[in-house]
């Protein structure tokens, strides 16, 4: 009968075969990862081409990434990689811990099973001991929403921890204060959109910084303004090219280069309507997500608009969020159209490389962005993983501001 449901070369397991496999899958993923645990864990190098990173190398100690980056074929394995996905999703830290926990929690079940106790008795047990557990932590919990100076002395504690085991650990000082400042401007959202994180190879990683308003690592277009007061911004996502037939492949015959001349300034003389028409909404800061080729560059020169092309497209979503606008593909109705705004857009010196902020009361109340530098990309990557850790836990913890002591005490409590 079993031939007539399963594929052929199909293996089923049963009763204490299936359960000691999924035990044992799960025990192997907390010991897996179990070493990167606490300020005295390891960073692991993952050879993969499936891994991100310079010739496919990723150095990491963070849970989510790791489990994310290995093929995994145990049942119980995938769901703990699952947990650690959401953990990292709702909360941003733990990602290991949760791990380490579950397969700790079955590791012991494996003794309980073996004293002929019911996987059911078991689970129950565990659904007690974990409604026990939360009720001891809401009663350890210290309310600090009324007090906003011990908060963001608590806060600065807990960036502390976060970043105790990761590779900022060796400034975490420094890097505890920018990741508070920083979510201390999102005014209790958990949103980090409005955070911007730069990674630029060369110095040290203490060399990094944080700098109030939005930075677009991008430059601004030829004999264009470089600094714009009170500027008006248009976000799009349009196609800012005259050359349709070479982009698009197609084929014309033309008897005469005369006919040829004719069809390429009938493509300029449309591009030099839609700037004109893109003028006309009485902007003077022009983003756009695609490129912007050199005539219609010239055109926004001629108009006094400064151009930006090329902008990613998390980075325009980004930058549409903080300034207020809206992305915009065709221009024909300006009704329809939300410019964004701010005190100022300039053109500045990062390092070695020219980028743009974006500066003024409307979006530096919540945007900043954070400039993270260091010798090479795999720890400017585990750099960023590590700020965004502690942002999250941090953003969680301004939300619902409630702390429980560290240092083994709440776990002892539990106990």
């Amino acid at each position: 009968m079993s031939s007539a449901i399963f594929q052929e070369g199909s293996t089923q397991e049963r009763a204490e075969n299936a359960r000691m496999s999924n035990i044992v899958g799960a025990m192997a993923v907390g010991d897996l990862v179990k070493s990167t645990l606490g300020p005295g864990g390891m960073d692991k190098i993952l050879m993969s081409a499936s891994t991100q990173g310079q010739s496919g190398m990723l150095v990491t100690n963070d849970g989510a990434t790791i489990l994310k980056s290995i093929a995994l074929d145990n049942a119980a394995a995938k769901v703990l990689v699952n947990i650690s996905k959401v953990q990292d999703d709702e909360v941003g830290d733990g990602t290991t811990s949760v791990c380490v926990l579950a397969s700790e929690l079955l590791r012991q079940a494996e003794k309980l099973l073996e004293q002929k106790l019911h996987p059911q008795t078991i689970v129950d047990g565990y659904r007690a001991a974990a409604e026990c557990a939360r009720q001891t932590l809401k009663s350890l919990a210290i309310d600090r929403s009324q007090d906003k100076e011990k908060l963001k002395s608590d806060l600065i504690k807990i960036a502390k921890t976060t970043l105790s085991s990761k590779v900022l650990s060796v400034d975490k000082d420094k890097f505890a204060n920018i990741c508070v400042e920083s979510v201390m401007k999102l005014k209790g959202s958990t949103n980090l959109e409005s955070i911007q994180i730069i990674k630029l190879p060369g110095g040290k990683i203490i060399d990094s910084y944080l700098v109030d308003g939005f930075i677009l690592n991008k430059k601004i277009g030829v004999n264009q303004p470089k600094t714009v007061k009170n500027p008006k911004i248009l976000v799009a996502n349009t196609s800012m090219d005259t050359d349709k037939v070479k982009i698009f492949g197609a084929r014309v015959k033309v008897s005469d280069t005369a006919e040829l001349a004719l069809m390429e300034r009938a493509e300029r003389e449309k591009m030099k309507s839609k700037v004109a028409k893109i003028a006309a909404l009485g902007i003077n800061v022009f983003v756009n997500r695609q490129l912007i080729y050199n005539y219609p560059e010239q055109l926004f020169a001629e108009h006094g608009i400064m151009a930006i092309e090329h902008a990613d497209f998390d980075g325009i979503e980004r930058l549409s969020l903080v300034t207020g606008g809206e992305i915009a593909s065709t221009f024909d109705d300006p009704e329809l159209l939300k410019l964004g705004t701010c005190d100022s857009v300039e053109e500045i010196q990062v390092a070695s490389e020219k980028m743009v902020i974006f500066k003024g009361a409307s979006i530096t109340s919540e945007a900043s962005t954070i400039i993270l530098r260091g010798a090479t990309q795999q720890i400017l990557d585990e750099a960023e993983r590590s700020i965004h850790d502690a942002l999250a836990v941090l953003s969680q913890t301004v939300n619902e501001p409630f702390i429980v002591y560290g240092g083994g005490c709440s776990e002892m409590a539990m106990s």
